[in-house]
């Protein structure tokens, strides 16, 4: 992971302590259009600062634990934009953490995965990856997928699609689990599957680029992380009422917001793989992509479900028809893309086209 060198009063350092400043300034009150969009703009910066500072202490402990903690970090982002969005918004978002969840999965999936594979392949021709790491990934993101997002759909305990809630507490369990035993894998059982190969599929242990930095600069960031996470979710429920009302006023369906919030969490890690891909790093792009959406599903389910314990909202996470339709597209496409532990521009396109598709539908659905 690359490690940006900033001094004292670097914008990553100041943005977090910004932030919690225009938060004290900002809460409990109505704030008139120019304020909203200058808190707009303070929420985006500290989103990409909390990445940031993510990204340095992932640098630290090196992959592919560094993927986990982007991933794990960008997580506690989406969990804490959902929530506020649904304390303050009521019944009406029931099927909120169903369209952000959805969301991360199709931008992770095919926008990540694709954008980084396009970029990938043009600068180095083709691309080489680890398929038994990346096809285990996949493998569990589609388990998850179809666990949660899926069955809901077709249960008979509740009308719609809704679990009850004994089904509920166990897709969130296994959602849990599911996601710790892919954990273990990654980073203790079976590391090298998920570190860069050569194009004749050998493992590369070490790889080059700028020295880790310290540890004292790494609990730096940290402790900075913790800041720009702590403003993220307040100023997101500052943010809140705005983001539902620009998107009516925009003419869009409601669950449009979902698709704002995982663009929103996800553009951090969407430049993060790019530049691995500059770099012929595809493995690591592919990491933070699948293991955003893993993350995504395996972490922020249960947390919504305990959540639902004090929030008095239904929630609905079965998905519709065309999105079962994009779901499954995406989970075969993606797994030919997967299989061959090579891919050239092609593969890249196909995956954006299915993003297109899916923004399109989320349009005009």
């Amino acid at each position: 992971m690359p490690v940006i060198r900033r001094s004292s009063l670097s914008w990553v350092v100041v943005v977090p302590v910004l932030a919690l400043v225009v938060l004290a300034f900002t809460w409990g009150r109505d704030l008139g259009g120019v304020v909203v969009g200058l808190v707009a703009v303070v929420l985006g910066a500290a989103v990409l600062a909390a990445v940031h500072h993510a990204e340095v202490v992932a640098h630290r402990v090196g992959e592919p634990f560094g993927s986990l903690v982007l991933a794990v970090a960008v997580t506690i982002i989406e969990v804490a934009l959902i929530i506020t969005l649904m304390l303050s918004g009521g019944a009406k978002t029931a099927s909120l953490p169903r369209d952000t969840v959805f969301a991360a999965v199709m931008i992770t999936c095919n926008g990540i995965v694709g954008l980084s594979l396009l970029v990938g392949a043009i600068r180095h021709h083709v691309v080489s990856f680890n398929a038994e790491g990346t096809g285990a990934a996949l493998a569990t993101v589609a388990t998850l997928a179809t666990l949660s997002l899926v069955l809901p759909t077709f249960t008979t305990s509740r009308p719609g699609p809704e679990f009850s809630p004994p089904q509920l507490a166990f897709a969130a369990i296994a959602s849990l689990m599911l996601y710790v035993a892919f954990v273990l894998a990654q980073t203790v059982r079976h590391r090298d599957f998920f570190l860069p190969v050569t194009p004749d599929g050998v493992v590369i242990e070490a790889e080059e680029h700028a020295d880790p930095p310290s540890s004292r600069a790494a609990l730096t960031s940290l402790g900075l992380l913790l800041l720009a996470l702590v403003a993220v979710v307040g100023l997101a429920k500052v943010e809140s009422p705005a983001i539902e009302a620009g998107v009516a006023a925009a003419g869009l369906p409601a669950s449009f917001v979902g698709v704002v919030i995982a663009l929103l969490v996800l553009l951090p890690e969407t430049l993060a793989a790019t530049r691995n891909a500059l770099r012929d790093r595809i493995q690591t792009s592919l990491n933070l992509a699948l293991g955003s959406a893993l993350a995504s599903i395996g972490l922020t389910i249960p947390a919504i479900a305990v959540a639902t314990i004090w929030i008095d909202v239904p929630l609905l996470l079965g998905l519709g028809a065309t999105q079962m339709v994009l779901l499954a597209l995406t989970l075969i496409v993606t797994v030919l893309t997967v299989v061959p532990g090579r891919a050239t521009r092609l593969q890249g396109v196909v995956h954006l086209v299915l993003l297109a598709a899916f923004v399109f539908l989320a349009i005009n659905p």
